[in-house]
């Protein structure tokens, strides 16, 4: 097995810390790696979408971010409807409906989730 030199932050450490007790992990790493499948098995699903699809994207970001709509407007074109919702700890939580063609949505979804500034980004087909 190949050893990897990562850094994160004392926050991300301390939610990686929580889910090895949460679920019985044996260490850090299985954790890490449990993570990785998950999000390549994300990659696949994405991959295999064409054509034209309906789909849900869930965003959760702090209240100042100014991202959201930077990236909304980029993306008119398959967006159908945007729910809004302020929760308690200073983050908003953002639903869009979206419409149209498979690879313009997945192009939305991954400005979502690759933006330093989202906290967690989701796109659920539906």
């Amino acid at each position: 097995m190949t050893i990897m030199s990562v850094s994160i932050t004392d926050e991300l450490l301390s939610k990686i810390e929580s889910i090895e007790k949460e679920f019985g992990f044996s260490g850090r790493s299985e954790v890490v790696r449990a993570g990785l499948m998950l999000l390549t098995d994300e990659m696949n699903q994405r991959s295999g979408l064409k054509g034209n699809i309906d789909a849900l994207v869930v965003v959760s970001h702090s209240e100042e971010n100014e991202v959201v709509s930077k990236i909304r407007h980029k993306h008119n074109e398959v967006i159908k409807t945007q729910m809004h919702n302020h929760l308690s700890n200073g983050k908003c939580l953002e639903i869009f409906i979206a419409k149209g063609n498979a690879k313009k949505i997945k192009e939305l979804a991954n400005e979502f989730s690759i933006h330093k500034k989202i906290d967690f980004a989701k796109l659920i087909i539906s």
